[in-house]
Formats: structure tokens, sequence, C-alpha cells
């Protein structure tokens, strides 16, 4: 995908935001029948198409905190996450930290420190350095 692509124009932030509300019942669905890695997984898909409009970045944020909130067993969703994931999902959990809520930032070091002993520091260095993929 070029990098031109990526970013959301406003004439189709309507349009994901709509895709957004979609994934959102997606996850409920899933949530409700006990599959929070499946949940998880749904949301960190497609999470670069939503890149340039905070509308749809705070949209997602919200559907992939949901997530990572009903996730209890850590080491069994880490081991059910391909390796994919492991750099968006560190995005989200650095994000989760910055809003500074007692249970979400909780539960964030708890997927953190477990990340990190998965995926190891290039994870925590990619998400500093990447300038351009910001959740």
């Amino acid at each position: 995908m070029a990098g031109a692509e990526r970013f959301v124009e406003a004439d189709n932030a309507e349009a994901l935001i709509t895709r957004i509300e979609h994934k959102s019942r997606k996850i409920e669905t899933l949530l409700k029948q006990y599959k929070p890695v499946e949940a998880l997984k749904t949301a960190l898909e497609g999470t670069y198409a939503i890149i340039g409009d905070e509308r749809c970045k705070s949209a997602h944020w919200i559907v992939v905190h949901r997530a990572i909130m009903a996730i209890k067993d850590v080491d069994g969703m880490l081991s059910s996450l391909d390796p994919e994931y492991y750099d968006i999902l560190m995005k989200y959990l650095y994000r989760g930290l910055a809003t500074g809520d007692r249970p979400t930032c909780d539960q964030c070091l708890r997927i953190h420190e477990k990340l990190t002993e998965k995926a190891g520091l290039g994870c925590i260095l990619r998400f500093l350095t990447d300038t351009v993929n910001t959740v």
C-alpha cells in the first residue's frame, strides 16, 4: 500500500466510521461468545487504513480498547496472536497508557510486559520510531 493511500480524506472518513461501527458490533458479538482473542484480532485488523483522521483514530481506539480490556489470559492471547499483530498491539498499548485511566493502564502494562517478553525490545523500538503509522 502506497503512503498516500494510507491517509484518509475527509470524504472517506464517514465511510470509515461506518466500518468501525460494524467492526465494533462484530467485536461485541465475539466478546459475548467468550472469544476475546478473536475480538482483539478483529479490532487490530485494518488499523493502518484509518491513519490521518482523528475521529477515525478515536473511534478505532474505543473498539481496540474494548477488546484489550476483555483479555484475561495474556499468555494465551499472545500464543494465539499472529506475530504480525505484535507491533500494532504495542502501539495501542502505549495509547492506552497515555490515557492515564488506572484500569486501562494496569491492563496495558500487564500485556506490555508479556508482549515485550515474547516479541522483544524491537517491538518497542519500532513503535517509538514510527512517525507515520500512529494510532
